[in-house]
């Protein structure tokens, strides 16, 4: 352990017990009201903050639209890229001020954090570039670890070496996971789904040997702008204390008049016909994938459309398809249909594994199932089912510092309304069946979807 940042090991140990104790305590935010605070610093960054002060922590997340919806499509997997490789060294802080105004290499880096107990990442979604930071708030802790988030954020060095390095072992791993029969399945049904949009965009060895470190700097030196960010912080902190700390967090990136406005993205185009792709894979078990553009996040639907696809297979054991295919015909042991809203419609899919001789059937099956929910929509019994089993569950999306992060996040980013938490179990309520078969009717079309299988027995 570098001595430039150690402690005393006995506090080190100590912190790290907390720590750890901390991720795995259970917070009763679910029982009350969840009051967020929002305020928009005279940076233009937008901050979100929930305070708990019942355990010495702090959780901040900053979110910024650089995500890998901007990737240029020869560069596929840039964005992400670019968040990992800020980890792999520090240029020297021009100020020369500060605990880690030094030059840092990526050893460095993680021995500072491990001294500190904290942990700091970034990473990249097809809408947002994300960081997030963790840290026990005592005050000496905090502003350390503030400090050093600060400078990664700020001044990434991008080594051309260990980029060139970790480039081979990512094309290692892409390559290996190309191996894998639900990759194949799942990227080429991404690529049917959104077409050119790049939603549908996966990265390859080809498209990261495009990748140079100062394609990094470049994409690195762009992004960063505090006008554009959306912070939010869940811990041990008050208002105040949470405006420095988000000062002190963007201090370093640069400074811009006003906010220039971000080239739009098309959105994703909606089939214009069904798609049936069948692909020969020598694998155990076939992999079975139906879907289509789905919705936006800001959806007035978003809800109706939630508890329909709980029912329809988001519930696990207690959905249609579930019944259907697996219990009905055990068909298939797991079968489940998701939403992923965005900025743009994200994907509607259905997926299950079976064997190569029952591939047919089971697709046969799930489509049916498919296009009976859309056309009649749910029993009054499936839905009275699928509110109770979600409002119950309400309590484990919010009962810790992470997942309430998360969901101040998703707030932030979505402009949802602060007392989204609050009155997120009326809405599920106010669902009635009309409501799901008519959100259903109108966002899916089940004569236009694609069908992906991959590795079924020849008929």
């Amino acid at each position: 352990m570098s001595m430039l940042f150690s402690l005393p090991a006995l506090r080190v140990r100590r912190l790290r017990s907390v720590l750890f104790g901390v991720s795995l305590c259970c917070i009763g935010w679910a029982q009350a009201a969840l009051p967020i605070a929002h305020w928009t610093q005279a940076s233009g960054a937008r901050v979100y903050l929930v305070e708990s002060h019942a355990i010495p922590m702090v959780d901040v997340q900053i979110d910024l639209d650089a995500g890998s919806r901007r990737d240029p499509a020869a560069q596929a997997g840039l964005a992400s890229v670019m968040a990992g490789q800020m980890a792999s060294g520090l240029r020297a802080d021009p100020s020369g001020k500060g605990p880690y105004a030094q030059a840092l290499d990526e050893n460095q880096i993680g021995e500072a954090w491990a001294d500190l107990g904290a942990s700091f990442g970034g990473s990249a979604s097809g809408d947002r570039l994300s960081f997030s930071l963790r840290s026990l708030s005592y005050p000496d802790l905090l502003s350390k670890a503030v400090a050093l988030a600060a400078r990664q954020m700020a001044h990434p060095a991008f080594p051309e070496a260990i980029w060139a390095r970790d480039r081979e072992k990512m094309s290692a791993s892409l390559r290996e996971s190309l191996t894998k029969p639900a990759v194949v399945a799942q990227n080429r049904f991404a690529q049917a789904v959104y077409g050119a949009h790049p939603y549908g965009y996966r990265a390859t060895p080809e498209s990261l040997s495009r990748i140079s470190a100062q394609d990094l700097q470049a994409l690195h030196a762009k992004a960063l702008r505090s006008c554009r960010a959306s912070v939010s912080v869940v811990g041990d902190l008050t208002r105040a204390q949470a405006d420095e700390l988000v000062k002190r967090l963007l201090a370093l990136w640069p400074s811009e008049a006003g906010c220039q406005s971000l080239p739009a993205v098309p959105e994703v185009a909606a089939l214009t016909q069904a798609q049936d792709l069948k692909l020969p894979f020598d694998s155990a078990q076939a992999q079975v994938l139906i879907g289509q553009p789905g919705y936006k996040r800001n959806d007035p639907d978003f809800f109706p459309l939630l508890v329909g696809n709980h029912i329809l297979g988001g519930g696990g054991f207690v959905s249609r398809l579930t019944e259907q295919v697996r219990e009905k015909r055990g068909l298939s042991y797991s079968v489940y249909s998701y939403f992923s809203p965005g900025l743009h419609a994200g994907a509607f899919g259905v997926g299950l594994q079976t064997r190569p001789d029952q591939a047919a059937q089971a697709l046969g099956v799930a489509q049916e199932v498919v296009q009976t929910f859309v056309r009649e929509g749910p029993t009054e019994a499936e839905l009275k089912a699928a509110q109770s089993n979600l409002i119950g569950g309400f309590a484990l999306r919010i009962d810790s510092n992470r997942k309430l992060l998360d969901n101040v996040a998703n707030i932030a980013w979505n402009r949802l309304p602060l007392n989204y938490l609050d009155t997120w179990t009326q809405q599920v309520e106010r669902v009635t069946a009309a409501d799901v078969r008519r959100a259903m009717a109108r966002v899916l079309q089940p004569e236009r979807m694609v069908t992906v299988v991959l590795g079924a027995s020849a008929p």
